[in-house]
Parts: structure tokens; C-alpha cells; sequence
């Protein structure tokens, strides 16, 4: 009987030394009453991050703001800053849209006055494998919206999740600056004038919107040098005053009804001609001017002179 409980007492014993054995990897409180049992797990997918976006000049990266280009594009990047904790190969589509931001909205159709979009923004360089930047470029034309501009920025992975890929998105701000600007018709000739007669009526000149902005139109008239009171300067002999230039917003407008030209500094604005900026790119925002000259009795031989054409806030 001794040798019964002296063997039961030596298995209880070992079983005792045994039983923190089997649960090592769990820390037990005191005499067991409670554990605390160590987790784990491990993440297959994360979402990329857009940590920021910047927007600029294509031409000068340190220009926030912009001027955009009279008559023509003007190439604008968004950077952004994008990080990716499966790397960049795991990135399936950065994409980005360029909206006005008192006009349009994110969702926007894209359309030349407000809202930009591109589909194909490109990896362009990266600190580690994880953090690096996208290019996003968008050529603006002219008349684009002046005012404040949004650029969000949207990433996407490769991990699908009830049909929605992980995505991650950024914004970034600019200001496109008013833009006044113009294009006129290349010359007035108004051909062959006697002394002491008039030009043939109304020689046409005209005039496109080039600009952002509603136009006023002003005109300044010289010979050889601003302020010097010509229309013309002759090779023979004499001058034309500028006071003998004239001209109309209003086709058929007589000559004595017309406006003179004037050599003062700023000029003198075109009366009834205001230009609303251009909509639609393929419908120029155009108007005409029509002019005429008197001839006075010295001058002789071929006679030039200057307008200077300036478009002002409407």
C-alpha cells in the first residue's frame, strides 16, 4: 500500500512540473486562475494611402499658381504622393480629375471650361518600394475657368472585396489667374487714298477672345513712337494725324458718326464691343471693328503707322 501511494504521489508530482511545459507559449497568472494567451495574424492586403498632392506649372515646378496660355494649352501636373504597403506592382490604376472648384465637381463630365480627368497617371520616381510619386498631366486650354482648382487623386490595388477594388485618395489645390488677351486681324490697308479724301468705308478688323475673361476692348494709335498725336508717317512728305483714323463696333457706320483714334496713353475704349470669354472649342468668341481714314492735303508717297489693340476687364 505505501509503495501504491508513494508511486501515485511521484505521477501527480511530474505531472505537475509537466503542465507549464505544454502551455509555455501563454502567460499564466497566479496558480492559473487566469492566462493570457498571445495572438496573431497576418495582413494579406492593405489600402494604398494618397499622403499628398501637389499642383503645378509643367514648365516650372515651383509655380503653385497658374497662368494658363492666351490662345493655346497649358500643360499642368498633379504629383502625388502615394504609398503602397504591397509595393508599386501591386498598384492597378491611379487616376485623376481637374475641376473647378465653384463650377464642377469630381464627378463631373469632363468638359474644356471646368473639369479635367486622366486615366493614365504614371509612376515617376520612389523613396522606398512602399512610398513614391505619380505624375498626373492634364493639358488646359485658354478659356478654362479661372478661380480656384481641385486636383483629387484616386489609387487603386489589385485586391478585390465585394467587387470593389482597395482604393485611397488625396486632394490638392491651385488658382488659375485671369487671363485677358486677344488676337486682331494682321493689318489694315486701306489702300490707295487721294489727298483730301476718304478710305473706302468700313476696312474690317477683327478680333478673338484669346483669354479667360469677359473683354473690353481698347485702341491706341502711333506713327513712330506712342503718344507722338500720328495715325501715320509718310515717306515723301508729311503725316496723318491720328485724329483722322476713325472707326466703329457698327458695320456701315458713317464717317463723321465714327470714333477718332487718340495717341493717349491707355487709349480710348471701343464703344459697344464687350467679348464674352469662349464656351466651346469650336466656336471662337470674335467680333469686328470697322475703320476708315481722311487723307489731309500734304501728305505724299506710303504711309504706316500703329494700333495698339487692349483687352481690359469687362
Amino acid at each position: 500500500m505505501i509503495g501504491i501511494l508513494a508511486l501515485a504521489l511521484a505521477s501527480f508530482i511530474v505531472i505537475i512540473m509537466l503542465l507549464p511545459l505544454s502551455i509555455a507559449s501563454n502567460i499564466p497568472g497566479l496558480n492559473y486562475k487566469n492566462v493570457t494567451v498571445h495572438t496573431n495574424v497576418t495582413i494579406t492586403h492593405s489600402k494604398p494611402d494618397v499622403l499628398n498632392v501637389s499642383v503645378y506649372d509643367a514648365q516650372n515646378y515651383s509655380i503653385k499658381n497658374i497662368t494658363i496660355v492666351a490662345g493655346n494649352y497649358k500643360k499642368i501636373y498633379c504629383n502625388a504622393t502615394v504609398r503602397s504597403w504591397e509595393g508599386f506592382n501591386d498598384i492597378s490604376a491611379v487616376n485623376a480629375t481637374l475641376y473647378n472648384f465653384v463650377v464642377s465637381n469630381q464627378s463631373a463630365s469632363d468638359n474644356f471650361n471646368a473639369h479635367y480627368s486622366n486615366s493614365s497617371c504614371t509612376l515617376n520616381g520612389s523613396i522606398t518600394g512602399l512610398i513614391g510619386w505619380f505624375m498626373c498631366s492634364f493639358d488646359v486650354i485658354y478659356f478654362a475657368n479661372n478661380g480656384t482648382w481641385i486636383c483629387n487623386v484616386t489609387i487603386s490595388n489589385s485586391y478585390t472585396q465585394i467587387n470593389n477594388n482597395f482604393t485611397g485618395s488625396g486632394f490638392g489645390s491651385t488658382l488659375f489667374y485671369p487671363v485677358y488677351a486677344l488676337n486682331v486681324t494682321d493689318g489694315i490697308d486701306y489702300g490707295g487714298v487721294a489727298v483730301e479724301d476718304y478710305s473706302a468705308p468700313d476696312r474690317q478688323a477683327n478680333i478673338t477672345n484669346l483669354g479667360n475673361m469677359g473683354i473690353n476692348i481698347s485702341v491706341e494709335g502711333y506713327a513712330v513712337n506712342r503718344s507722338d498725336g500720328l495715325a501715320m508717317i509718310c515717306n515723301l512728305n508729311g503725316n496723318i494725324t491720328v485724329d483722322n483714323e476713325k472707326f466703329s463696333s457698327k458695320n456701315g457706320t458713317s464717317y463723321p458718326s465714327k470714333t477718332s483714334l487718340t495717341s493717349s496713353p491707355g487709349g480710348i475704349l471701343i464703344p459697344n464691343l464687350t467679348m464674352a470669354k469662349q464656351t466651346n472649342v469650336s466656336i471662337l468668341s470674335a467680333n469686328s471693328t470697322y475703320w476708315q481714314l481722311y487723307v489731309p492735303a500734304n501728305p505724299a508717297g506710303n504711309c504706316t503707322g500703329n494700333i495698339i489693340f487692349t483687352a481690359l476687364s469687362s
